[in-house]
C-alpha cells in the first residue's frame, strides 16, 4: 500500500475513533507514529512543536508525523485523514442534534465517553512528565533524570499559579509557552 494511502487510513481512524479533542488523540498518534519507526524523543517534539504552533493539535501532529513520512504529499494526506472523520460526523449530528438531546441513550452515551476522555488526557499528561523528566519511554532503555525539564516544569507550574491564586487571573497559554521556551533557550543552550 502506498505511504499517503496508509497515512490516510491510519489518520482517519484515528479521527473516526477519538473522542474529547486533540488530547485525547495524543496516545493514538503516539502509538501509530512509533508503528511509523519515529522514535519517543521525536513524538514528544512532534508534541511540543504541534502544541506551540497556531490550530489544533491533532492536525499540527498528523501533519508532523505525515511528513516526516509522507514528505508534503504525506502530511496533506495525514491531514485529510484526521479532519475528514469529524467533518462528517459534525454535519451528521448538526442536522440531528436537536432531535437526539432528548434520548437517554444519547445522554448516557456522551456522560459514560467523558470519564474515558479526562482518562487519556491525564494519561497523555503522566506519559509526557514521565518521558521528558525521567526520559522514561521504554522500561528497558533505562531512566536517566533531566533536571533542566523539571526546573522548566516547577518555573511555568508557578507562574501559573502564582497568577491564578494571588492575581486572581490565568495567565495566556502563549505566554507560558514563551516563558517556556526562553528557558529552555537559558538552559539547554547556554548551561
Amino acid at each position: 500500500m502506498p505511504i499517503v494511502l496508509d497515512l490516510f487510513l491510519t489518520f482517519f481512524k484515528i479521527g473516526a475513533v477519538s473522542f474529547g479533542g486533540g488530547y485525547a488523540m495524543i496516545p493514538l498518534f503516539t502509538e501509530e507514529a512509533l508503528r511509523y519507526g519515529l522514535t519517543n524523543s521525536q513524538v514528544m517534539n512532534f508534541i511540543a512543536v504541534a502544541e506551540s504552533t497556531p490550530g489544533p493539535i491533532a492536525i499540527n501532529m498528523a501533519t508532523f508525523i505525515g511528513s516526516s513520512q509522507g514528505g508534503v504529499l504525506g502530511a496533506m494526506f495525514a491531514t485529510l485523514g484526521v479532519v475528514l472523520p469529524s467533518f462528517i460526523i459534525i454535519l451528521v449530528v448538526a442536522s440531528l442534534v436537536s432531535g437526539l438531546m432528548k434520548f437517554a441513550g444519547v445522554q448516557g452515551f456522551l456522560s459514560g465517553l467523558r470519564p474515558v476522555v479526562v482518562g487519556l488526557i491525564i494519561a497523555t499528561g503522566i506519559t509526557m512528565v514521565l518521558s521528558v523528566i525521567f526520559s522514561l519511554g521504554a522500561i528497558a532503555n533505562g531512566v536517566s533524570f533531566d533536571w533542566k525539564a523539571l526546573v522548566v516544569f516547577i518555573v511555568v507550574a508557578a507562574v501559573y499559579y502564582t497568577a491564578k491564586i494571588w492575581k486572581k487571573k490565568v495567565l495566556s497559554p502563549i505566554l507560558l509557552i514563551l516563558i517556556a521556551a526562553i528557558l529552555g533557550i537559558i538552559l539547554y543552550g547556554l548551561i
